[in-house]
């Protein structure tokens, strides 16, 4: 089976020694291409840290993380920057978009920063598929924010990544922009092949995906596959009281 990203035995502790806290604990999972997970846990459980080192955001301190066929252990700030730049995109809870930019421009951030030509073909076909074909030349200020975050996972979607990692992707939007935003992140992986790694907390946004995988402590506490929001939020409330 071939992974977009695989983690191998993947720890994380933050401090030293008495004071040191271990965020995973030898977690091991691989992502195949063309799929949507979602990761979910209780607060405190590793679900950030996990897809930080995932994406190459955090180090591991022991253990791999092996994007398609590329290890990331071993390499240079310079190098994984280069790495997160050309091959992941990023969708975050806050939009991170530049104000000063039209929507154009804030979709080919990435290639600019590259250096890399701007395909206008690629651009157009990333804009349609995001819904926002006709707003190439707005500014964040004039979109709503579920055409901002629209506008953010065609910045994420115009360099084809290996991965697109989501974090908390509807946090700050009202439930049927939210709907929407989940709608496409599930369109981009069936019409588009893209592969989808997305931290929630929200049972509904999990629902989505093909596969949920729960962290408590650390640790991997299960998986389901296609689980229905109701199911999922019963898993969370057994999570919960473990931990």
């Amino acid at each position: 089976m071939r992974y977009a990203v695989h983690l191998d035995s993947v720890s994380k502790e933050y401090g030293s020694g008495r004071n040191a806290v271990r965020a995973l604990d030898a977690v091991t999972a691989g992502f195949p291409r063309g799929t949507f997970t979602a990761v979910m846990g209780p607060s405190g459980s590793g679900k950030s840290t996990f897809l930080n080192c995932a994406a190459g955001l955090d180090r591991p301190t022991s253990g791999r993380v092996v994007l398609g066929d590329t290890e990331l252990s071993g390499r240079s700030e310079t190098e994984l920057t280069t790495l997160r730049r050309d091959r992941i995109g990023f969708v975050f809870q806050a939009y991170n978009l530049l104000g000063a930019l039209t929507v154009a421009e804030n979709v080919t951030l990435p290639l600019r920063l590259a250096e890399k030509p701007v395909d206008r073909e690629r651009l157009a076909s990333v804009l349609a598929a995001v819904g926002l074909a006709d707003h190439a030349d707005r500014r964040p200020s004039q979109l709503s924010g579920g055409q901002q975050q629209r506008v953010a996972i065609a910045r994420a979607l115009i360099n084809q990544p290996d991965l697109v990692c989501a974090d908390e992707p509807t946090g700050a939007l009202d439930s049927r922009s939210g709907r929407q935003v989940l709608a496409l992140l599930r369109s981009i992986v069936d019409d588009l092949g893209q592969t989808v790694l997305m931290v929630t907390h929200d049972p509904v946004a999990a629902a989505q995906a093909d596969t949920v995988m729960f962290l408590a402590d650390g640790r991997l506490a299960g998986a389901m596959t296609r689980p229905s929001a109701e199911q999922i939020a019963e898993r969370m409330t057994h999570l919960g009281d473990a931990a």
